[in-house]
């Protein structure tokens, strides 16, 4: 139900919101559970995530973070913390998932869901290929995500074009894939226009800009204080 209201107050929500949509918003913002960084890291260290997926993870998120937190001034109702949280959080089957050669995008959104976290887990869902693209909605949590791990190759902030590039280069051999890859980057080309039309910096200097909310020192720290 509450991923219901998000969604509802995304589409109403254009140019600002009412008292009434901030309260309702307000309301049913403090009814979610999202899972706070020690329970990520507790995920992570359960999931047996490689070491390069998690400084992948972290460095998403960072990007997430900063994203979710500029954007907020032009669209209140995005958490930042759910947008944070699942981007930390969007490879957590991946690891697996070279084994089982499972979709980690479903099954991460199903883990998460399955834990109780509904709105991460739908992100996680969608932060390969997003449910859909639209370019005069609000920028929401999920596009955030998706859009932040287009930007992160390995552990460092790149372009899109030389993260296509990687893409093209270890998935663009594959049956079908070829194809899949040129549409859905076509469509994360225009909302990287999205994104950045309410933003005061451009698409390459977003590097430069990213903070460290989240370190690959805090990790080791709380993994020292759990054993």
């Amino acid at each position: 139900m509450t991923l219901f209201f998000k969604k509802s107050f995304s589409i109403i929500t254009v140019r600002g919101i009412t008292s009434i949509q901030f309260y309702c918003f307000k309301y049913f913002t403090e009814l979610m559970n999202i899972p706070p960084q020690k329970k990520c890291f507790e995920l992570i260290e359960q999931m047996n995530m490689m070491s390069h997926i998690i400084d992948h993870s972290i460095t998403v998120a960072n990007v997430a973070y900063f994203l979710s937190k500029k954007l907020k001034q032009r669209f209140p109702e995005i958490d930042i913390n759910l947008a944070t949280s699942a981007a930390l959080l969007h490879d957590i089957t991946k690891t697996r998932s070279f084994k089982t050669k499972e979709s980690h995008s479903a099954t991460g959104g199903e883990l998460l869901t399955g834990l109780g976290y509904p709105e991460t887990g739908d992100i996680i869902r969608q932060h390969v290929i997003l449910d859909s693209y639209t370019m005069n909605s609000p920028v929401s949590e999920q596009e955030i995500v998706n859009y932040s791990d287009k930007r992160v190759l390995h552990d460092q902030v790149v372009l899109l074009e030389k993260r296509l590039a990687y893409i093209h280069k270890k998935y663009g051999t594959q049956k079908g894939f070829k194809g899949r890859i040129k549409i859905m980057w076509a469509k994360t080309v225009n909302l990287e226009k999205k994104i950045f039309s309410h933003l005061d910096i451009k698409p390459e200097e977003l590097s430069q800009n990213i903070e460290l909310k989240i370190k690959r020192l805090d990790y080791e720290k709380w993994l020292e204080s759990a054993y």
